[in-house]
């Protein structure tokens, strides 16, 4: 039974979140009624004509730059973001659990990307949403928070000549930079048992990164019953080795119990800067360069519309143009400004400033789909329908949060291991001459080079080809209670691209993954799949699984998985690389500080740069690599930001320092009904709750 104490907290926890979200988009009200002034945020579309930093794009790592670049007094900084503030969808971007049932895709804070039909995935569109409004996709993305492998980064840094700048031990700091950690509350590990190492968490930075206050017994199962179906549980997925079953942290900011997003962590928080402005509503539609050095432009000003029917406006630049638009927007700036490959600029009207073949090639993104069963046990999407639990902020919060990494071996087997990687191999020349979706020579080294990384460094060595997502969100039909177990290809071999067919910044991208063209990624996703209907049978979660419904029992050799993948699988939302940081010769885009080749002045700095697809949801690498861009410029122009702020140093996977409770899967309490923990700390005061708020 709850405690008065625990329900007059959740009473009091559902007035503030009211009153944080609600009233005027210009201001907002403190407890004694006082207006304070929003941010840095613009709502009159008056800004400067001129700034030191222009930044193209106010998402997941344009605000984060924009926060730390904007530290140095002496710098000014505009960032221009095509979607609107994002204050209209407060309540549902807030509420945790809205990603799942009352999301913002579809609606107009979604640029609604899909892809061109793929021949390889029964000829199908795929939907790829992108959020568009100050924050990006961390506004909308359903918040796990993970980290990729050390072994990943570093093979991204040996692309780059073995740079330090991003290495390991670089992006790791800059990971910690970004977030603070707090562990769960002791009522949800009493249910669950996490294990993590605090060493290895942030413990200062702006993105709040938590547990849900409330949880299921069948997640505290989640890791025995992966430890049973031979997949190993890592002490630590945050210190470098992600590889095994964990329960992932969420941006959860557990003093209020909201997501934690790129504008509420790097941007509401801070007092107002003059040398610093956020406009929205402002689409870029090219940048402007000095064109009297052909072989090193210089750009000068950044042209903005509020609509396609709106008048064009400028921004001169003093210093930089940074590109922070995402996989999708940051090639799409790229070559409406007359940068990319020729053949497609022509072919779209726009003037050639530099042909720079790379961009929007080595498209690369997670491909998944999902087993559902039924179940005997109460699940979050079942008690939300019903709200049988008043749906308060602490039940909203619940968000899904079971993973596993699993590696090849445990995915295939030693011995299908060893056959699927000879014929990867054996697969190259034919794949470089038929797969790569450009003409150009050094984009075809680009891609054998990714493809050698990916098969000798990462395929054998113990770093995950497969994500399984154990979700209890989903809703079954006829009143039935389900569960879902995901898989997901982590490193596929078939690479697609992102171009431009108008000269009209206005007009969409095409996008075109070439998902399952190579043969490898159909055969791992199929494997990962089979693993998790394994998983659905293996106790002690088998005592919750009742029967499978998707796709069922009539789904059992490779032809049939074949052909129910190419007709279910979809994206994981997790595009990247399509503007690789990789050398020139290879089909790059930028180099290692990020800058655009053939350009000066102009950098890009989001996952369009990773260069190899890494296994984990990119909301944590894309805030390391921001943190870690913000340190190379400041250090540029200020002297400061490198090296790493950070006090943390790198870790390998140790559980040295833990500051965890921890699980060995024996919780077995599958039949009981629902175990719910209503937590929060009963040490805030209403003022201290309201202060947390505001943040």
């Amino acid at each position: 039974m709850r405690s008065l104490s625990l329900l007059l907290l959740t009473a009091s926890l559902s007035e503030y979140a009211s009153a944080f979200t609600g009233g005027h988009p210009d201001v907002y009200h403190d407890s004694y009624g006082q207006d304070l002034h929003r941010r840095n945020i613009v709502y009159n579309g008056q800004v400067s004509d001129t700034y030191d930093f222009v930044i193209v794009g106010g998402g997941t790592a344009g605000l984060a730059i924009a926060s730390r670049l904007s530290e140095d007094s002496n710098t000014t900084v505009l960032v221009l973001e095509a979607g609107d503030t994002g204050d209209g969808a407060a309540d549902t971007v807030n509420t945790p659990v809205n990603a799942y049932y009352h999301g913002l895709p579809g609606s107009q804070y979604d640029w609604a990307y899909a892809t061109v039909n793929q021949p390889n995935a029964g000829n199908r569109s795929v939907s790829w949403p992108c959020g568009k409004l100050l924050g990006g996709s961390s506004a909308m993305n359903g918040m796990y928070h993970v980290r990729p492998s050390k072994l990943e980064i570093d093979a991204w840094s040996s692309l780059v000549n073995g740079t330090s700048k991003w290495n390991w031990d670089a992006l790791f700091a800059g990971m910690q930079d970004s977030e603070t950690f707090t562990p769960p509350t002791s009522d949800v590990q009493a249910i669950v048992g996490m294990v993590y190492t605090a060493s290895s968490r942030g413990t200062d930075g702006p993105i709040h990164v938590s547990y849900p206050g409330f949880e299921f017994a069948t997640v505290g199962n989640w890791t025995g019953t992966l430890a049973n179906a031979g997949v190993e549980v890592t002490p630590d997925a945050y210190g470098g080795e992600n590889y095994g079953a964990y329960i992932a942290t969420n941006s959860i900011n557990p003093a209020n119990w909201t997501r934690s997003y790129a504008r509420s962590g790097y941007i509401d928080p801070l007092p107002p800067r003059d040398n610093l402005a956020v406009l929205p509503n402002a689409t870029v539609t090219r940048i402007i360069f000095d064109s009297s050095n052909k072989d090193n432009l210089t750009a000068t000003a950044v042209e903005w519309a509020s609509s396609a029917d709106a008048a064009r406006e400028t921004i001169k630049v003093r210093k930089e143009v940074i590109i922070s638009s995402g996989a999708m927007g940051s090639p799409r700036v790229l070559m409406h400004s007359g940068v990319g490959p020729s053949d497609v600029l022509q072919a779209a009207g726009v003037d050639v400033q530099v042909n720079l073949p790379g961009v929007g090639q080595h498209l690369q993104d997670h491909l998944s789909s999902g087993l559902l069963f039924q179940t005997n046990t109460d699940t979050a999407a079942s008690l939300y329908a019903s709200n049988a639990t008043g749906n308060t902020p602490i039940f909203l919060s619940y968000v899904n949060s079971a993973v596993a990494y699993v590696n090849s071996t445990v995915v295939l087997g030693a011995d299908g291991e060893a056959t699927l990687k000879q014929q990867i191999a054996d697969a190259l020349s034919s794949s470089v001459s038929t797969l790569v979706p450009s003409s150009d020579d050094t984009v075809k080294a680009g891609y054998q080079a990714i493809y050698n990384a990916t098969l000798n460094t990462i395929f054998s060595s113990g770093v995950a080809q497969i994500e399984i997502l154990y979700q209890l969100t989903d809703s079954g039909s006829n009143g039935t209670n389900v569960v879902a177990i995901q898989a997901g290809l982590q490193h596929p071999f078939s690479h697609g691209r992102i171009y431009i067919t108008s000269s009209d910044p206005f007009v969409a991208p095409l996008i075109d993954p070439q998902y399952l063209a190579h043969a490898a990624d159909i055969a791992i996703l199929r494997e990962g799949l089979k693993l998790a209907r394994r998983i659905g049978g293996t106790a002690p979660l088998s005592a919750a699984i009742v029967t499978e419904v998707q796709p069922g029992a009539g789904v059992q050799s490779d032809d049939d998985w074949d052909a129910w993948i190419q007709q279910h699988a979809s994206t994981e939302f997790h595009p990247s690389s399509s503007c690789a940081m990789l050398p020139r010769e290879l089909g790059g885009v930028v180099d290692e500080d990020l800058k655009v080749y053939g350009i000066g002045n102009v950098r890009v700095a989001d996952a369009s740069v990773f260069p190899i697809s890494v296994s984990a949801h990119l909301q944590a690498p894309t805030y390391g690599l921001a943190e870690q861009a913000a340190k190379i410029i400041r250090a540029t122009y200020n002297g400061v930001g490198l090296p790493s702020s950070s006090s943390g140093n790198s870790s390998s996977g140790s559980n040295s320092g833990s500051g965890s409770g921890s699980n060995n899967g024996s919780n077995d309490n599958n039949n009981s009904a629902s175990h719910l923990a209503w937590s929060g700390s009963l040490a805030l005061a209403a003022g201290g709750l309201l202060a947390a708020l505001l943040l």
